[in-house]
């Protein structure tokens, strides 16, 4: 009985995406002609809280946030950071610009540019997509845009494992939100998020609970090597991961 009511609410929720989404993406396609880059990232980010909303109200997923203090605040907002993340689902990409105080520059594939109406409102915003079959010329890119728009004041949010990684498991962290920070000079916040426990990966079956969020502190990339820079960045989030859901591991 509960697994059909969680299936009911899912399909509630996905309708409401879906009904809202298209609406929203469409004024804001349309308000990029005469709008900013700054306020256009703000109008996406308002479907983006508008869908964590949806997703506590219909579906009883809820979330707390420990350790907000570690990332700068909307007075210090232009002190650029490199976000690097644990990623187990898709509500951790609609979360983090509804729960930072400053707009985010996502580094993702390009392919999501196609998805019809949230694709075309993701390509009016400062995003870093990249081809993955083209390795060299994806970094390049990275670390072009990424020191570009850190230097405007944006933060870059990367997943190291770079795809989203099951319930109790670990991928593996790869070296570009290292080599990055180093290459901008500038530290890496080291984050831990619980969601497969409400939002399971490749599923949309929501379930009710509560998603901790536990963002680190700072971690200098002054005088480090990339992929050292990089364990340390695993070390606490998989560390993290284990306090927070032990009983995932």
């Amino acid at each position: 009985m509960q697994r059909l009511l969680s299936a009911l609410r899912s399909a509630l929720y996905i309708a409401f995406l879906t009904a809202t989404v298209i609406p929203w993406a469409t004024a804001v396609v349309l308000a990029s002609v005469v709008l900013s880059g700054t306020r256009i990232y703000w109008m996406c980010a308002g479907w983006l809280k508008l869908s964590i909303w949806g997703a506590r109200a219909i579906c009883g997923v809820h979330y707390r946030v420990h350790g907000m203090e570690n990332v700068p605040d909307a007075a210090h907002a232009r002190d650029a950071v490199i976000l690097a993340s644990k990623h187990q689902s898709t509500w951790e990409t609609f979360a983090f610009p509804a729960l930072m105080p400053h707009p985010l520059c996502y580094v993702f594939k390009r392919e999501l540019l196609w998805i019809p109406f949230f694709g075309w409102a993701m390509a009016r915003m400062d995003m870093i997509h990249i081809d993955r079959s083209k390795r060299s010329e994806a970094w390049n890119k990275v670390a072009e845009q990424g020191k570009r728009y850190m230097a405007e004041g944006n933060w870059v949010i990367m997943f190291p494992e770079g795809t989203r990684a099951a319930r109790g498991e670990q991928g593996v962290y790869k070296s570009g939100a290292s080599r990055l920070a180093i290459a901008a000079g500038k530290p890496i916040v080291p984050i831990a998020v619980t969601s497969a426990v409400c939002w399971p990966r490749k599923s949309f079956l929501l379930k009710p609970g509560t998603i901790d969020v536990s963002i680190g502190r700072p971690i200098s990339s002054e005088g480090r090597q990339a992929d050292e820079l990089m364990r340390e960045v695993e070390t606490w989030i998989e560390a993290e991961m284990r306090r927070l859901d032990p009983a995932a591991y």
